[in-house]
């Protein structure tokens, strides 16, 4: 009886919504745990909370994600699920933050169950320790025949934390990747029903920004994420950084190991004695700015992240899909500290670099402050991002079957995520604005970037719908190649360049090169 008047009322819903206009978006159906009710927007079928796994919360903290439980009746999914616990900060308040965060939103222009559109999911940035994923459902992209989904993970602490206990209590042995963890549960949550929204679970297209990019990179390299996507687009990030036993430092990524140190080391911290204290303290307790404690990242547990993921890439050990690789021009101007001093960057350039901080400075030079404030934003550009991005699409192109793109973002505007006028280009983070109608809603205001957001976004959507950005009335784009000029660069339009700053890569390339040689000689 419960299951035929939960029919009856979804039935009600689609009767009720279908005389609003002909060829309604699919605004209800059903997913694995029970029916659900979007809301119209802008033409767009709109679900903004489905829950793909149970609440991470008592004993399922700090565990692997566990399987969503089913609901009676429709659920109306009309506003986005809370963000996962993280630093408050103004617009960012503890009570729009809850540890039960396992969300996900759909935007899609489906008409029906059986459209088989392209899928693309978003991982949001954030550092690992912030942001949302109900910051964007990319409706400009939906609008041209994708359907879109933006997921929500675990980050801070209670996404990245390892710990001796954890380890051992868990079945694989692992520890500190959960975060991860949630976005392979979610991508899997994808394949299983998806084509009820209809989506083809068959194309779908992994993308995200800084964080998010560097989660795109992990979940190409693990075996874990194997079959669950097809496609991916990086913005600003990878993860081909050496590893070492040790926490993790600047350009220095840890194991396991090294991850349960920290975790050690925070526990210590917050003045517990062992993982049930820590499960029983409050969510922000545990990832609020007043901890004073922070930097988890992910870890190479040889489990979800195998080993150096540039060691994995030159062995051809890795999801090998089609790649858009993207950097911004200046994306280490939202880094760069305003009153830094030449004296100051100096002394951060020898902590870096040691006994290559010489050879650095000729590269990023820092005589005066103001160069030395440039010096800082490109060298954080470079080591952060750009080589990042490089090593990944020249490593695929070496080693793997499908094809990889190279982006490089350069157009001039006055509108920016960095306020500091020193900024020469495109800075950390501003690509977003391409790609969320920012420009193209204001195309009187912003010609140029309007114009660039639309090339964009057409090759974007080419890319997701086949595996190829070229299409009709846009630039030909071939794929990697780093001896000719095949790198997109997107400035007053889009035109092919060789490796942008290339002189600089090749220094932070020899330097990953040394470290890594001496990390894997200490192992």
């Amino acid at each position: 009886m419960k299951v035929l008047l939960r029919r009856l009322m979804l039935v009600a819903v689609v009767m009720a919504t279908s005389f609003v206009a002909e060829a309604q978006p699919l605004l209800a159906t059903r997913v694995e745990t029970g029916d659900v009710q979007g809301v119209l927007d802008d033409g767009l079928a709109v679900y903004k909370a489905i829950p793909y796994a149970a609440p991470p919360v008592g004993n399922l903290r700090w565990r692997a994600p566990q399987p969503a439980k089913a609901w009676e009746g429709v659920r109306v999914c009309d506003e986005f699920g809370k963000m996962p616990p993280q630093p408050t900060r103004p617009g960012r308040t503890a009570d729009m933050m809850s540890e039960d965060c396992l969300y996900l939103g759909i935007a899609t222009p489906a008409k029906t169950v059986n459209d088989k559109l392209p899928v693309m999911v978003w991982i949001h940035g954030g550092g690992f320790q912030t942001e949302w994923y109900g910051g964007d459902l990319w409706k400009h992209l939906a609008l041209r025949g994708v359907v879109i989904v933006s997921i929500e993970y675990r980050t801070g602490a209670l996404g990245f934390m390892a710990h001796p206990e954890l380890t051992k209590e868990s079945k694989d042995g692992h520890s500190g990747n959960y975060g991860l963890l949630d976005q392979i549960y979610a991508l899997q949550w994808v394949q299983r029903n998806i084509a009820q929204f209809g989506g083809d679970p068959d194309q779908v297209t992994i993308f995200g920004e800084s964080a998010g990019a560097i989660s795109c990179s992990m979940l190409c390299a693990s075996p874990l994420a194997r079959g669950l996507f097809h496609r991916c687009i990086s913005h600003s990030g990878g993860s081909f950084a050496p590893w070492s036993d040790a926490p993790r430092s600047l350009g220095l990524d840890a194991s396991q190991k090294g991850a349960e140190q920290q975790g050690v080391a925070f526990m210590k911290h917050l003045k517990k004695k062992n993982l049930k204290q820590l499960r029983a303290m409050d969510a922000m307790a545990l990832c609020d700015g007043n901890v004073g404690f922070a930097g988890f990242w992910p870890c190479v547990d040889g489990y979800v992240i195998c080993d150096d993921q540039y060691r994995m890439y030159e062995r051809g050990e890795y999801n090998d899909v089609p790649v858009i690789v993207m950097t911004n021009s200046d994306e280490g101007a939202l880094f760069a500290p305003g009153n830094i001093t030449a004296e100051d960057y100096q002394k951060t350039l020898k902590s870096i670099f040691g006994a290559w901080a010489d050879e650095a400075l000729k590269f990023y030079p820092g005589a005066t402050n103001d160069e030395a404030w440039h010096g800082f934003a490109d060298c954080f550009r470079d080591m952060g991002f750009a080589w990042p991005s490089y090593a990944w699409v020249s490593l695929q192109a070496k080693t793997g079957k499908s094809a990889a793109y190279a982006a490089y973002l350069a157009q001039p505007s006055t509108m920016s995520f960095s306020q500091d006028p020193r900024r020469k280009g495109v800075a950390h983070a501003d690509d977003i604005m391409y790609l969320n109608g920012h420009f193209l809603l204001q195309s009187e205001k912003y010609p140029a970037e309007s114009a660039v957001a639309e090339i964009i976004q057409q090759y974007w959507i080419n890319f997701a719908k086949t595996g190829n950005p070229n299409g009709k009335g846009l630039p030909y784009w071939p794929t990697f190649d780093e001896s000719k000029p095949t790198t997109m660069q997107f400035s007053n339009g889009a035109s092919l360049i060789n490796v942008p700053n290339r002189e600089q890569i090749d220094f932070v390339d020899r330097y990953y090169r040394a470290k890594r040689a001496e990390y894997e000689g200490g192992r």
